[in-house]
């Protein structure tokens, strides 16, 4: 086994998922703003700080994606805050991807930039602490979308990502999200994901992909936001499973959700359902960014005082999510908190 296949495979280990915490600085600034704080560069370190240092939290968390900000700054001791996060056993990862702009001769697709001088700041990443990445691609349903265009030009730009990645001795999470946004059935979001997913592992194998050294950080299969009919948690942990069977290679060692907008408490019970059936040949864990840090956001409120009951809350959500991993999550642990 080589030592990417085992950073990959300590990143879903039995009981762990990841915390995404690598929300570019205008949606963190969104997040500040709604809980009366200021996105300055000290706030959010601080904020970082306290969930990278929650204690217990490595019991569920086996790794967290940063921003490239987070990954140069140091906790107010002047460790740096991947070095904190190695010191508890957290695999620390970065964002490498420069966000989803227009797609040419397009005003509804979008493709992901950021292939430019790739390579080079990958060697600083790893230079820096860095054992895995993550790169976003977005897919939006709607009239006549996705394109094939869209989904060959995002499939292509992740399987030249990953490659890349692993070529810096880097583990590349991949991810394929198709939004939940529309008024779309569970039904439409299956067939869509399906296709991306099929184009996804094509451009993988074109590109020569080790697909043992990689994760998937997929969407679930859900009704759309605005569709009047929503699938039940049954529903859905069916629909994805089946999605994932007919497209997702065994050889890739996890697939780590995202969640998409989903709230707190039902991004977990959708992972624990598809955990209590299984079936599958691949570990199914989280990376989970707002699903895991909205109570400790709230709970925080930007003051030191409240440190404390922030951590308390992110320790909850990492420990539902955690129990969701071998199907074991109840409502009778929302109660507990």
């Amino acid at each position: 086994m080589s030592k990417l296949e085992d950073v990959a495979r300590a990143l879903v280990a039995p009981h762990k998922g990841i915390l995404a915490a690598d929300e570019s600085s205008g949606t963190i600034e969104k997040r500040f703003k709604s809980i009366g704080v200021a996105s300055t560069e000290q706030n959010r370190r601080d904020y970082r700080e306290m969930l990278f240092r929650t204690p217990g939290a490595e019991e569920f968390i086996s790794g967290v994606i940063l921003y490239d900000e987070t990954i140069r700054q140091k906790a107010a001791d002047g460790t740096p805050l991947a070095k904190v996060l190695q010191d508890k056993g957290i695999i620390p990862g970065i964002k490498v991807d420069t966000g989803a702009k227009a797609l040419p001769f397009s005003t509804k697709e979008k493709i992901t930039e950021g292939l430019d001088g790739l390579r080079e700041r990958f060697v600083e990443y790893r230079g820096l602490g860095a054992k895995f990445a993550k790169w976003r691609a977005v897919i939006t349903i709607g009239d006549g979308i996705p394109t094939d265009t869209c989904l060959q030009t995002n499939a292509h730009a992740l399987a030249r990502y990953a490659a890349l990645s692993i070529e810096a001795g880097i583990v590349p999470i991949v991810e394929p999200e198709v939004l939940m946004d529309g008024p779309h059935p569970i039904e439409r979001c299956a067939e869509v994901t399906e296709r991306t997913l099929h184009q996804v592992f094509h451009e993988l194998f074109l590109q020569r992909v080790p697909l043992e050294q990689i994760l998937l950080k997929p969407n679930m299969v859900l009704s759309g936001t605005e569709c009047g009919a929503q699938a039940s948690v049954r529903q859905v942990a069916e629909a994805t499973l089946g999605c994932f069977r007919r497209t997702v290679p065994a050889a890739v060692p996890g697939i780590v959700f995202l969640s998409g907008g989903q709230s707190d408490e039902l991004a977990t019970a959708h992972l624990n359902e598809m955990n209590r059936l299984g079936g599958g040949p691949w570990q199914l864990s989280f990376s989970y960014g707002r699903a895991l840090q909205a109570p400790a956001l709230k709970a925080w409120g930007g003051k030191p005082a409240n440190v404390g009951a922030g951590q308390k809350a992110y320790y909850h959500r990492a420990k539902c999510n955690g129990a969701a991993r071998t199907g074991r999550y109840t409502e009778a642990m929302e109660k507990a908190a």
